[in-house]
């Protein structure tokens, strides 16, 4: 084999150790974040993990997971007012969201810009990794404590004289929330 030969091969081996160094690093990466996400979570479950993972939810913002269902009613209606807006932040700091966390202001930009279908999915799935580490009673709480938050959310504006102050649209957002500890 020639000079050129040997070069050739040479860079096509090269090209070929260097792929697959770099899909060693994302698999290194993809476990260390499946890791991360299970240490803020408490969820076991490599699949929901794996989805969390696939999602991009990246640890940093699991907290603020759990105020996604108050921003999907009170955007259910297609606008946030101020009303709605007090009471989401008023119950994500009940949670421990506190005002100048990266959680907070993630919550804000919810508030500001809505987010995509993909934020719900992922709190699906975060939902159902948690139901499944509890007991059926601590999942009943756990819906119980989320229904009273967004019923709240969903009652801050809206109806006259307090008849009728959560929509059409609130309610069907409700029912999807309720909805997935049934699927958990």
């Amino acid at each position: 084999m020639d000079a050129l030969g040997r070069s050739l091969v040479n860079s096509f081996f090269l090209e070929e150790d260097r792929q697959l160094v770099e899909r060693k690093k994302e698999l290194i990466q993809l476990e260390e974040n499946k890791e991360d996400l299970a240490a803020v979570s408490g969820i076991r479950s490599e699949e929901i993990l794996q989805r969390l993972v696939q999602l991009k939810v990246r640890p940093e913002i699991l907290a603020a997971l759990a105020v996604v269902p108050l921003v999907e009613v009170v955007w259910a209606d297609g606008t946030v007012d101020d009303e709605e807006r007090k009471v989401v932040f008023a119950r994500a700091a009940e949670q421990g969201i506190a005002a100048g966390s990266v959680e907070h202001d993630l919550l804000g930009r919810w508030l500001t810009l809505r987010p995509g279908p993909t934020l719900f999915e992922a709190w699906q799935q975060y939902v159902r990794g948690l139901c499944q580490q509890m007991t059926p009673a601590e999942r009943q709480s756990l819906k119980a404590e989320l229904l009273v938050n967004v019923n709240a959310a969903a009652e801050a504006s809206g109806g006259f004289l307090g008849i009728g102050r959560t929509s059409t649209e609130e309610r069907i957002v409700l029912t999807k929330l309720e909805a997935s500890f049934a699927d958990a």
